[in-house]
C-alpha cells in the first residue's frame, strides 16, 4: 500500500491536432476506422493529490479561481468541478474498494478552456495518472488513456473522441489509429531528428481569442454520420486520408508537401459542419497568409481556440508580429516528447 502521506503530483501534455482530427468520434471509427495524426507540446494540465487529516474532500481549479470542499460522506454529484468529481469517483471505486479518503485534489492548466489543445483530456490523463501513483494502481499508459476516456464520454456523458487522452498519456508525435470494438493502437513516430527541429521551427499557434464549446460541433458531426450524410462522411474520409499522407510527408521531410495536405485538411474539416470556422477565424487566416503562412488549421473541433501555421522558419517571426498585431495571442511552438508523467514528494506540514 503507498504511502498516502505523500503528495502526488502529475502532469500531461497538450497537443496539436495535425490530421484526421474527427476520425476519432464515434460512430464514425466504429464504421470506418479513423487515424489521425498529433503531436504533443510544452503546455501542461497538472495535477496534485494532497492527503488530509480533516476527511474532508477539496477540489480546486487554480486556473479557474475555483474551490470546493465536501465532507466524506457528502453527494458529489453537484461538485461543479465535475472532471475532479468523475476521476475521484471512479478511481476510488475501481482501485480503493470505494473506500473514500480525504484530500485536496488540484489543478491548473496553462491553455485557456475550450483551447482546441485538448485541455480537458489532458486534465483527466493528469488525475487519472496522479491517483494511480497515488493509490498504487496498476495501469500503464493505454490503460490510462482509456480510463481517462472513460470518465469523460461514459460516466460523465461529455461530447468527444478519444485521441486527446492517447496523446496525453503517450506524448511526442503519434499516428494513433481508432477501429472497432473500442481498438485503439498508438504509432509512435521516430522522425529524423533534423525533419523534427525543422518541423517545430515552422509552426505557430495563434489563440483565436474566441474559446469554444466543442460539443456542439462534434454533436452536428456525429449526428452527420449517424444519418449517412454523404458530403460530411466524404469529409471525414479525406481528413483520415489526410492524416496517413501527411505522416508519409513527415516521414520523409517534405514540407511544401505538407503544408499541400494541412490547407486540403482544413477545407476538408470545414466541410463536416457549418460552425467548424466563422467569419473571424476566416480574418486571420487571411492575414496569416497574406504575412508569410503557407498553410494552417484550427487545432480540435473548431469554432474558436487555437489555430496554427506551417511558415518558413526565416519568415515565423514576422507571422508572430503581424498576428499579435490584430489581437492575436501568436507564439512559436516548442515539442513535448513525454507523456503524463508522475511524481510523489513528502506532504508539506
Amino acid at each position: 500500500m503507498p504511502d498516502r502521506r505523500l503528495t502526488t503530483r502529475a502532469r500531461a501534455p497538450l497537443r496539436l491536432g495535425l490530421a484526421g482530427g474527427g476520425t476519432d468520434l464515434s460512430p464514425y471509427c466504429d464504421l470506418y476506422g479513423g487515424a489521425v495524426l498529433n503531436v504533443t507540446i510544452n503546455r501542461f494540465a497538472f495535477a496534485s493529490i494532497e492527503a488530509r487529516d480533516d476527511g474532508r474532500i477539496v477540489f480546486a481549479a487554480n486556473d479557474l479561481d475555483r474551490t470546493e470542499s465536501f465532507g466524506i460522506d457528502d453527494d458529489l454529484s453537484g461538485a461543479a468541478l465535475a472532471l475532479h468529481r468523475g476521476v475521484y469517483d471512479r478511481m476510488v471505486a475501481d482501485f480503493n474498494r470505494g473506500v473514500r479518503f480525504g484530500a485536496t485534489i488540484q489543478t491548473n492548466v496553462e491553455a485557456p478552456a475550450g483551447s482546441g489543445l485538448g485541455s480537458s483530456s489532458a486534465l483527466v490523463v493528469a488525475l487519472v495518472d496522479a491517483f494511480r501513483a497515488h493509490l498504487g494502481a496498476p495501469l500503464g499508459p493505454y490503460d490510462v488513456a482509456h480510463l481517462a476516456y472513460e470518465i469523460e464520454r461514459l460516466d460523465l456523458g461529455l461530447a468527444g473522441g478519444k485521441q486527446d487522452q492517447y496523446a496525453a498519456a503517450f506524448g511526442g508525435v503519434n499516428f494513433i489509429e481508432f477501429l472497432a470494438g473500442d481498438r485503439v493502437i498508438v504509432n509512435p513516430l521516430r522522425i529524423p531528428r533534423d525533419i523534427l527541429n525543422e518541423l517545430e521551427c515552422r509552426l505557430v499557434t495563434c489563440f483565436s481569442g474566441v474559446s469554444r464549446h466543442s460539443a456542439e460541433i462534434i454533436e452536428r458531426q456525429t449526428a452527420s454520420v449517424r444519418g449517412s450524410d454523404r458530403a460530411a462522411v466524404e469529409a471525414m474520409h479525406s481528413l483520415k486520408s489526410d492524416s496517413i499522407e501527411m505522416k508519409r510527408a513527415l516521414m520523409t521531410g517534405d514540407f511544401d508537401g505538407l503544408a499541400a495536405i494541412l490547407h486540403h485538411s482544413w477545407a476538408a474539416k470545414k466541410a463536416t459542419a457549418a460552425t467548424v470556422s466563422s467569419p473571424h477565424i476566416e480574418e486571420m487566416f487571411a492575414h496569416a497568409l497574406a504575412h508569410g503562412a503557407e498553410a494552417g488549421k484550427v487545432s480540435g473541433a473548431g469554432g474558436g481556440g487555437f489555430m496554427f501555421f506551417l511558415v518558413d522558419p526565416p519568415r515565423r517571426c514576422a507571422l508572430i508580429e503581424a498576428l499579435r498585431g490584430i489581437g492575436g495571442d501568436a507564439d512559436p511552438v516548442v515539442f513535448a516528447e513525454s507523456g503524463c508523467q508522475s511524481w510523489r514528494l513528502p506532504c508539506p506540514r
